[in-house]
């Protein structure tokens, strides 16, 4: 089985490749007992937390990931990842900088989110 990094690093690959093509299909990693804090905004469930995701105000988006950083996380095998990037969304011309940390948990020989913290990063003043 691959080390905490390789896993994280390919859940991360997954995960914004599936969100970028089609939000809907994000739900087979989340469970029932997930939840998702987007802009300080917490929703549980799956049926929330893919409503969140497919209500976001914009049609297209792309996702750049800059940094994957990831540790193994309690004694079930959970594996903690923080990452950060830009992401672009419809036609807007300027990047949005964002991060994004995942906790991952063991399921069946693979890996779900159990939570899901997503942030805006804006400018310093």
């Amino acid at each position: 089985m691959a080390g905490f990094d390789e896993i994280a690093k390919q859940f991360v690959d997954f995960y914004y490749k599936a969100f970028d093509a089609d939000r809907t299909s994000l739900s087979a990693l989340y469970r029932q007992e997930s939840m998702l804090t987007f802009e300080s905004v917490a929703v549980a469930t799956v049926g929330s937390i893919i409503e969140k995701l497919t209500s976001l105000p914009f049609q297209k988006v792309q996702h750049r990931v800059d940094t994957t950083d990831a540790q193994p996380s309690g004694q079930h095998g959970g594996i903690l990842v923080m990452v950060t990037g830009a992401l672009m969304v419809d036609d807007e011309p300027k990047p949005m900088n964002f991060t994004q940390t995942f906790q991952l948990m063991p399921d069946s020989g693979s890996f779900f989110v159990l939570n899901d913290i997503f942030k805006l990063v804006y400018p310093a003043l």
